[in-house]
């Protein structure tokens, strides 16, 4: 942040954990955090809809089946609660980022999903699960990083969060304003807002920069947590192919 922004996940997960003393910037840029395995438990549920939500996701439950490779250039619809835009993706950006993306979205990951860390002229990110069953699952299921590429972080694109070398998971951010900077930090763009770019600035920015503990509780809690904790947040409500995929 010239203002001591934190890195996108603490070490995107968005995110990153290192730490950044330009203007502009959280101290930790697009990083995902490192959660302990004793902070990531799953809570027992406390209503029925949190008791069946495992069953709908059955088919996100073995990360290691999630390894499709994606076509060299796919489209996905975002739905939010704020409208829909669209996203390009360019598989030669960044092959192991377009990868988990496409299978993310093929087995209906981006289910309401929290948009829990969004900055004004910085970015908004999201990819915590809000079953944390499933956190936990994916928190271990790292991909491997893809090489800096001419493609930058500018404005529209979109990025996995990290938290050091080979340390990619769900956590994704994307781009509001010129974020050249992160380029050689390990975050390469995969893909790039094409379609309704007006609804990125509709964005709910109140809650600003998380406090340190915010991750780590709501990838323990899922959605029970984080909207008690930010009840005005925007949400992903689904993400899906522009054109079936084969």
């Amino acid at each position: 942040m010239l203002m001591n922004r934190r890195w996108l996940l603490v070490p995107l997960a968005f995110v990153v954990g290192c730490s950044v003393a330009n203007a502009g910037f959280l101290k930790r840029p697009f990083q995902q955090e490192k959660i302990s395995q004793e902070k990531v438990q799953l809570k027992s549920a406390t209503t029925q809809d949190e008791t069946t939500i495992v069953d709908a996701n059955a088919q996100l439950l073995k990360p290691e089946e999630a390894n499709e490779v994606a076509p060299d250039s796919y489209k996905v619809k975002v739905e939010t609660t704020q409208g829909s835009f669209v996203i390009e993706v360019t598989r030669d950006w960044a092959p192991n980022g377009a990868d988990r993306f496409y299978n993310l979205v093929k087995r209906g990951y981006f289910n309401e999903i929290a948009i829990f860390r969004a900055i004004d002229g910085f970015m908004f990110q999201f990819g915590i699960h809000g079953d944390a069953k499933l956190n936990k699952i994916w928190s271990e299921a790292k991909i491997k990083d893809d090489p800096n590429t001419e493609h930058a972080n500018v404005a529209g694109t979109i990025t996995f969060a990290t938290s050091g070398p080979n340390s990619r998971t769900v956590q994704l951010f994307v781009n509001l304003g010129d974020n050249s900077r992160l380029d050689e930090m390990g975050f390469t763009p995969f893909g790039k807002v094409i379609e309704d770019v007006a609804v990125l600035g509709k964005i709910n920015m109140e809650y600003g920069e998380n406090s340190s503990e915010v991750q780590g509780r709501f990838q323990a809690e899922g959605n029970t947590y984080i909207k008690k904790r930010y009840p005005n947040l925007d949400y992903i409500k689904s993400i899906s192919f522009v054109e079936e995929q084969k």
